[in-house]
């Protein structure tokens, strides 16, 4: 279950904490907590989880924007299985190994990734997402092709071609290390490195799958359906849970990682949960007053127009705009109106406009006449 305290709490920092400030304050709750440190209270278990989890958002530029704007509900948009939900979160043994490097992971018994009979997690995948503005106000489900790998089903991900799995390391003999003898200006001297024979795992394959020469997995274009939640903005990044590369041998897959690009819009602009657009409107229309037609993202719709309404003039519609993600409340459609002048008039409709314009008079121009105003105050007239 993931946290629902405050991220910044959990780790004992703030919002103005540096990222060198986050991993320190985790590496020290982190020690303190670890499960096998405290092995008669079962809270500190839970207080583990929760750094890792916090951890893993704060020590991550993009997921930390999105917390910091919309807080935990910026992952738990779309629930399990393929979505974007709580139970995304890597093991937090592996954030451990991580931060600390495998040497000190496996002093708490975390290890560097890969378990004793060779299964690996596989690797996180980025995938760049293009979206149209209507998609990001509705919500859309994606196909999305990728070259990824996926689990061999020659072999059931074993990697062994008899199934049988990974053996003890001839090499090694199951220790994962062996002792290496060099010679330097001091003497001789042993150094112990990771097995080359089992990739430091303590297990091999004796009779790897001739598909995916046991790794338990192939390089395929893979189809993954994602559900792109409704209120997301361009460079929000979704995680896809377990839809990243397929573990070596079985191990668990990573996570899909997906970067929304926002098209821009023919007609709409967005600033947060609200939309802005420009409508002409008739010379006529402005002056007389009327009704303007006007688009939404749901469709068209029409605003009345007051007598005598100057170009610039913005008109708020409400709960017109996009949903916020967090809190669900829509944003407005703001329009603003711009006066169009005729470009093209005929001899006679010149002589009309010009008695027009010599009848209504100065008193009729608040504009014209504010400006004169401010202009004889400035030459002191």
């Amino acid at each position: 279950m993931a946290s629902t305290g405050d991220y910044y709490e959990v780790l004992g920092a703030s919002k103005d904490s540096s990222a060198a400030e986050i991993k320190k304050s985790y590496r020290k709750l982190a020690m303190k907590f670890h499960p096998d440190q405290n092995p008669d209270d079962p809270g500190a278990e839970e207080r583990f989880k929760e750094l890792g989890e916090a951890y893993e958002v704060l020590s991550d530029e993009e997921k930390r924007a999105a917390y910091d704007r919309y807080g935990h509900a910026a992952f738990k948009t779309g629930g399990g299985g393929g979505g974007f939900g709580a139970g995304g979160f890597h093991d937090p043994m592996d954030i451990f190994s991580q931060v600390f490097g495998g040497g000190f992971g496996d002093f708490f018994g975390g290890g560097s990734g890969r378990s004793r009979d060779g299964r690996k997690r596989g690797s996180d995948l980025r995938y760049n997402l293009e979206v149209t503005l209507e998609e990001t106000a509705s919500g859309v489900s994606k196909a999305l092709e990728l070259e990824k790998y996926v689990a061999c089903e020659t072999c059931g991900a074993s990697g062994s071609k008899s199934g049988d799995g990974a053996q003890t390391c001839a090499t090694c003999h199951g220790h994962g290390i062996v002792e290496q003898r060099m010679e330097g200006f001091g003497g001789i001297f042993r150094k112990q490195v990771a097995c080359s024979g089992c990739d430091g795992s303590g297990q091999e394959i004796s009779d790897p799958c001739p598909d995916c020469r046991g790794q338990g997995r192939v390089e395929k274009m893979d189809r993954t359906q994602v559900e792109i939640p409704a209120g997301v903005d361009h460079g929000i990044r979704l995680r896809s849970s377990g839809n990243g590369d397929a573990g070596v041998r079985g191990g668990p897959s990573g996570d899909l990682h997906i970067v929304l690009h926002v098209k821009r819009h023919d007609v709409f602009e967005r600033r947060g949960e609200d939309l802005f657009c420009e409508v002409p409107v008739s010379f006529g229309t402005a002056a007389l007053g009327g009704e303007l037609g006007v688009p939404t993202l749901e469709g068209p719709a029409s605003i009345k127009i007051p007598a005598g309404t100057q170009s610039g003039t913005i008109f708020r519609l409400r709960n017109r705009g996009i949903r916020d993600i967090s809190s669900g409340r829509k944003g407005d459609l703001h329009v603003e109106v711009r006066v169009e002048v005729p470009t093209r008039l005929s001899g006679e409709q010149k002589e009309k406009l010009e008695t027009f314009t010599e009848s209504i008079g100065e008193e009729n121009s608040p504009m014209h006449e504010s400006f004169l105003e401010k202009t004889k105050r400035f030459f002191n007239l």
